[in-house]
């Protein structure tokens, strides 16, 4: 699962659908790997605006990842300023940090816990079991 995802995923309890401390889930006992891709710049941009980026730098923070900046940068600073003009444009450190922290980082194995309720999804093999039991439904 890459870390993208946890920027979307909230817990799937009906009882905490209405509470701020059920997103992002925490991850615990995790067990990452790198799987390297091509960085998309174009991609990166588009995305940027969609990112819950204080709960981004959460989750890089518990994962024990390089932060991220303090504030969420603007497309322009995707761009290395050193880049040529009429040249593709390359991409600067921080869509680099970007590009691993979201895409190319995943996380295969270990739990995601909500921080209201406390209810662990297990997370086998890069994929996340949000089914509940009956009694949570």
């Amino acid at each position: 699962m890459k870390l993208l995802t946890l920027n979307f995923l909230t817990c799937a309890i009906k009882t905490c659908k209405s509470t701020p401390a059920s997103f992002p889930l925490h991850p615990r006992d995790a067990e990452l790997e790198i799987a390297e891709t091509d960085l998309n710049l174009a991609f990166l941009k588009s995305i940027l605006a969609r990112l819950l980026w204080p709960e981004l730098r959460t989750i890089c923070s518990e994962f024990g990842l390089p932060t991220l900046p303090e504030s969420r940068p603007e497309p322009a600073d995707l761009v290395d300023p050193d880049s040529s003009e009429g040249e593709e444009e390359s991409p600067s450190q921080t869509a680099r940090d970007l590009h691993r922290v979201l895409l190319e980082t995943c996380m295969r194995e270990g739990k995601l816990v909500c921080g209201n309720c406390g209810h662990e999804y297990a997370v086998k093999e890069g994929v996340a079991n949000f089914l509940l039991p009956a009694h949570l439904v």
